[in-house]
This record gives C-alpha cells, structure tokens and sequence, in this order.
C-alpha cells in the first residue's frame, strides 16, 4: 500500500469525497484543483514520483500565484510543469472559463442603458484576460442583447479593433445600437489616443447606417472608463463636426 496516494487516505480526507460530503465551500483551492486534475479515467499520475494530485495542485498555486496568476498563465508556462499534460492544461482552463461564463450570465443585466451595466456583466470574463480583446455588444432598440461578438484580439498593450467587423455583426444582427467593451489588461482603464481613434471610426461608421454608438467601455480590472459618462463621446463628435 502505498499512503502517499489520495485513494489510499481516510475517506473523510479525500478531496473528493469531502467535496460529496461537505460541499465545495468548505474545501481550499489545492483541494479544489487537486479534484479538477483528477478527473478522468484511471488514477492520477502527475509524473512525479511520490506527488499527489493535491500536492501538485498546492504547488501551482504556490507558483503561479493564487488562483488569479493560474487563470492568467500562458499554457506554454503550465505544460513546462511536471506532470501536467496537454488534457490536464484543458481541464484547468475549462474549470476557469466555466467559472467565469457562471458569473457572467448571473450578472447579466436586463437592459444595458449604462456603463455599469457593461462592466458588471463583462468584467468576470475582461479582467482576467492576459491580452487585450474587444467585445461588441449588439442591442436592440430597448437596449436589450440581441448578441455580443468578440472582435479583436491582440498583444497586451493593443488590440486591433476593425471597425468594418462591428458594423457587419451589427446589421446581421439587426441591432439598433452597440456598445463596444474592450479590456485593458494592465487593470487601468484609462483611454488611449488609439482608443480615441476607435471611437471617433465607429461613431462615423454606426451614424452613416443608421446605427447608434452608445457608448465605448474600457474594463480594467476592478473599474472600467466610459466615454459616455465622461463626455468624451459628445467631445469627439463636436469635433468631427468643426
């Protein structure tokens, strides 16, 4: 017998089982990500000698940081760790974005007529993100979602936002208004010239159609800047219009 093994452990210390038994609230993160490592067919093997899935899930945490830096790692840095394997580097990142697409439907809000709105819903998915994206939420003309669509992505000092690719999702989309949403990975939502220049291109290219720009939302990590709200928006269409 080897007692080094999670299955060889008291039953009331198993992860596991305490999970069935206790709920997940009263488990830590390493047991927590100790069971999302094991799941699958067959016994856990972290390619490590002697290590429990526990004990791997202890010192991911421990070197990545929390749960935050895990989520944000790059999946080339998780599969340098021994005894992670391309499937288990899934199984963890599935884990995250399950969490995080949970969130974003609870803080769904019925109607999005304002920037909170916009970053209550989308901050659990933007905050997290190591690269800057942008989001395009296509609305109605209640202001409910008709659709949203991921339409940049890039490095994480730039995204590349193409306008021409919001205003096709919108008209397919039969929206009546959008709000573009894009992240600022570095947690600080201050705008950019090139932000400023997105904006200006959208409002032009919305208005020719017939479509409205309510408001360009940058999320950072736990605040977010509106163009709206800050007057902004109104600015730079005065001074298109001088």
């Amino acid at each position: 017998m080897k007692p080094d093994r999670i299955k060889n452990w008291p039953s009331r210390e198993r992860p596991r089982e305490r999970l069935g038994g206790e709920g997940p609230e009263r488990l830590t993160d390493a047991e927590l990500l100790a069971i999302v490592l094991r799941v699958g067919r067959g016994t856990f093997k972290t390619g490590v000698p002697g290590e429990t899935a526990l004990a791997l899930a202890r010192s991911l945490l421990s070197d990545f940081r929390g749960l935050h830096g895990l989520d944000r790692a790059d999946i080339r840095d998780l599969l340098k760790v021994a005894g992670l394997s391309i499937a288990k580097v899934s199984q963890i990142n599935a884990a995250f974005e399950l969490g995080k697409r949970l969130r974003t439907n609870a803080a769904r809000p019925r109607s999005f007529d304002s920037a909170s709105a916009v970053a209550v819903y989308l901050q659990p998915r933007l905050a997290g993100a190591r690269d800057e994206v942008a989001v395009a939420l296509l609305l109605d003309g209640q202001n409910h979602l008709l659709e949203e669509k991921m339409i940049g992505e890039g490095t994480p000092t730039q995204a590349t936002v193409y306008v021409r690719r919001v205003v096709e999702a919108a008209l397919r989309a039969s929206a009546a208004a959008i709000v573009l949403a894009p992240n600022h990975p570095s947690g600080k939502p201050d705008p950019s010239p090139e932000d400023d220049k997105t904006t200006r291109d959208l409002d032009r290219a919305a208005t020719t159609i017939g479509l409205v720009l309510i408001d360009h939302v940058i999320v950072g990590g736990t605040s977010h800047y509106s163009y709206a709200d800050s007057g902004r928006l109104q600015e730079l269409r005065e001074a298109q219009e001088t």
